[in-house]
Order: structure tokens, then sequence, then C-alpha cells
């Protein structure tokens, strides 16, 4: 007989029994690494998860790590979200709130080194634009009120 690997999907040669699928829960024997020799007939494999012919030595040690995830600074987050609450829904109190909460977050951020300098500029600008056109609306609004209560007269008897 030869000793050049047959193919698994020929048949046994003559007297030979055929390969035996392994016993439920374990894993087929797994083929030596690529250039690696198998053991010799009646000599263990190694053990699991060790390569063919290569000593037990520990793993090595990474040499650098990840860096360590910075946190956002959660007044800037703040900040921007009453800035835009300001801006669409409650027009004086949400600004004035992401004014007051992005300044604070702009110094927390210098001090500490935070994340979120960008959202909390964001809130701060978003806060004094949303506050200056509620002005702006305020006083349009009142001199047309005033408008209006001078020139109703006028209007209603033509």
């Amino acid at each position: 007989m030869s000793d050049a690997p047959r193919d698994p999907a020929q048949p046994p040669a003559y007297g030979q029994q055929p390969p035996q699928p392994p016993a439920y829960g374990q894993q087929p024997p797994q083929p030596p690494a690529y250039g690696q020799q198998p053991p010799a007939y009646g000599q263990q494999p190694p053990a699991y998860g060790q390569p063919y012919g290569t000593p037990a030595y520990p793993a090595a040690a990474p040499a650098y790590g990840a860096p360590p995830a910075t946190k956002t600074n959660t007044l800037a987050v703040v900040s921007l979200i009453s800035s835009l609450v300001g801006f669409f829904v409650i027009p004086f109190l949400g600004s004035i709130t992401g004014i007051i909460t992005g300044h604070m977050s702009l110094s927390q951020i210098k001090r500490t080194g935070e994340q979120g300098r960008g959202l909390g500029l964001a809130g701060t600008i978003v806060g004094w634009v949303g506050l200056v056109l509620a002005i702006i609306g305020t006083i349009i609004l009142v001199a047309w009120l005033n408008w209006f209560a001078v020139n109703a007269g006028t209007i209603l008897s033509n």
C-alpha cells in the first residue's frame, strides 16, 4: 500500500475499515497545519489548541493598548437639547437654559479635557440666536398689537 493521502470521497481500499464519523459532541480530527508533520505512528497528537512542533510559550502581552474612551460632557448635551427646545417649543426658558448650560459646559470642558466642545458651542449659539429671535418676535407682536389697538376703530367703521 502507498503512503499517499487518499481522497476522502473515494471508498476505502479492500480490507480497510471505512473512517468513522466522530461521536456526538466531539470535533473531527484536524489535519496538521501547513508545513507541519503529523505525529509518528503510536504517538499522541498535541493538546487542543497547541500546533504541531511548537513549544508552549505564554502569549506575548500587547505592546500598546487602546486609549481609554473619553466621555462627552453632559452639560454640553443638555445645552444643545434645551436650546433646540427653546428654538422650537418654549422660546425664552429653553434658550436661557441652553445659554447658561452651554457656557458652563465650555468652562468644564476647558478645565477637564472632556469631549463635547462642539455640542456646547452649538448649544450656546443656538440659545443666543433663539433668544434674539424671541425678543425680536416679542417686539414685533407688541408693535402690531399697539397698531391694531390704535387703528381698530378706523378699520371696523369702514
